[in-house]
Parts: structure tokens; sequence; C-alpha cells
């Protein structure tokens, strides 16, 4: 299974179509995929609630319903500020009070960036990484910028030609990556 992470909670969201995008193409291919919206998250759950963690709340059931399962989290993330959203670390932090070790070592990961601008979210890419690399997470090296979104989509929905063909290669990797054995993945 691969679980694909929107990393943002602003509302209808460029990174939210290219998540839809990237599910579409993935379930074409035959992978079970699971969605996590951040901005359908109850915004409580991200506050001091977070540190005491009841097995029936939304982010329990997220953790166990579709990161635990995963074998790749591929999380999609805009550029905010030259980073990634606070609301993704919020959320990885969130995470992090129940099932510490269970979530995140060995959990193999994979970024896409999204922006407005030229670069595509290399730099909160390379930010996320870093946090990714600290939980012991397992980061694809490849990562895949997509810049000046808006000049890319075709009907406000789609992704031109140019850019789902480096979409799909893309996928392609995160899918193989997905298939890859931990131990694989370390030496």
């Amino acid at each position: 299974m691969i679980t694909i992470i929107s990393g943002t909670h602003r509302p209808d969201s460029r990174t939210l179509l290219v998540s839809y995008i990237c599910k579409d193409y993935l379930e074409e291919q035959g992978f079970e995929v699971e969605l996590v919206d951040l901005a359908k998250l109850d915004p409580m759950l991200l506050s001091s609630v977070m540190f005491t963690p009841k097995e029936d709340s939304q982010l329990s059931q997220i953790q166990d319903q579709k990161i635990l399962p995963s074998d790749v989290l591929l999380i999609v993330s805009p550029e905010y500020n030259g980073s990634f959203p606070g609301i993704l670390k919020s959320f990885f932090d969130a995470l992090s009070v129940r099932k510490y070790k269970e979530t995140f070592k060995g959990r193999k990961v994979a970024l896409l960036g999204v922006s407005s601008g030229r670069a595509g979210n290399l730099r909160g890419m390379e930010h996320m990484t870093g946090f990714l690399n600290y939980l012991n997470m397992l980061v694809m090296p490849n990562k895949l910028p997509i810049s000046s979104i808006e000049q890319q989509l075709i009907d406000g929905d789609q992704l031109n030609a140019n850019s789902m063909s480096a979409l799909t290669l893309f996928l392609d990797e995160v899918a193989q990556f997905s298939q890859i054995g931990q131990a694989e993945c370390t030496e």
C-alpha cells in the first residue's frame, strides 16, 4: 500500500490536486493507495491535545489504517516561505506521540514538491529530508520538484504532457521503491 500525504491544510490547494493525480495514476497501475488530506484533519488534534492521544481519535485512526500498513509514504508538499508547511511538521510530531517506533523506524518515504515559484520546493524537501532521517525513515533519493504549478496545469485540473511524463516516471520509481525490502534500501 502507498499512502499519499497532501501536506497542507489550505483548502482546494494545488498540492491536493497533484496528490489526486498521483493517487489516480498509482491505482491505475494496480496499487492500493490511501490519501491523507491534512485539510480534513481536526486542527485540535495538532494542539496540546496531541500529547494525550486517544485510541479512537481521528489521528489514531489515520495512523493505524493509513500510515502503519503502508509500504511507502509519498509526501506531496507545497513550498511555504522557503520550506514546507508547519501543519505537515505538526502532523509528524503528533504521530510521534503514539507508536513511535512502528510509525517511523525504517518506513520508506518519497517526496514531491509543488510550488508557484521556480524551484519546486527543493529547499523544503531538503529540510523535510533532515527531520525524516532523524526519525530513522528511509527517504527515496530522487525527489520531484514541480515548479510554476499554475503554468503546468491544463484546464485547471490536469498536468501538461511534459509534467505528467516526469510525474509518471517518478511515480513508477516510487512504486518500485515500495516493493524493495528494508534491508535492500540500506545496502
